[in-house]
């Protein structure tokens, strides 16, 4: 995992309407959240609704939230850009949806799942990568972005992440044959 501090991996990706989003775009925001997530994993579609809601409930507050879909699009189609779009508009995600085609960015951050979240302080050091909450599809726990939350809540406060750091679960990034990077098994 990317250790705690370390600063926000750059980036510069185009979102669903080829518009082009850099890190260095969200630098007055006073937290920066990277989702790396995609359309078709189970987990995803489990708690993307959560997703939606987060983005709106955060926006007055200053969280500034992209979401990085990292996956081989040429083996799986379902996360391509153009249904990419669409899932952006079904859902109501109301952050840019960014696509890393070259997946160079997946691997500066060490993503490894979808989803795989990444919370960034004001400074941009990394002070939260874990997962949403407890719910997993199937287990009935609720979809309640808990520990997140959380965490976002304690940025925007100027106070320290409170608690554990439970590792984000869902499904491995779909790597391009030959592109695995070396922290995956």
């Amino acid at each position: 995992m990317l250790d705690l501090g370390t600063g926000a991996p750059d980036f510069a990706l185009p979102d669903t309407d080829g518009r082009v989003v850099t890190r260095d775009s969200l630098a007055e925001a006073p937290a920066l959240l990277v989702v790396f997530l995609c359309n078709h994993c189970p987990f995803v579609v489990h708690v993307r609704d959560e997703l939606a809601r987060l983005s709106r409930d955060y926006a007055q507050r200053g969280l500034a939230m992209v979401g990085i879909n990292s996956n081989d699009v040429a083996a799986y189609p379902d996360d391509a850009p153009a249904r990419m779009a669409a899932e952006k508009r079904a859902v109501g995600y109301e952050f840019p949806y960014l696509f890393d085609a070259t997946q160079e960015v997946a691997k500066r951050y060490r993503a490894a799942c979808t989803p795989d979240f990444f919370l960034f302080d004001g400074e941009r050091r990394l002070v939260y990568r874990g997962q949403l909450d407890d719910s997993r599809p199937g287990n009935g726990v609720p979809v309640t972005g808990a520990d997140l939350r959380r965490a976002v809540d304690a940025v925007l406060a100027g106070d320290v992440v409170p608690g554990e750091q439970r590792p984000s679960l869902g499904c491995n990034i779909k790597w391009k044959p030959g592109n695995e990077p070396d922290y995956v098994g």
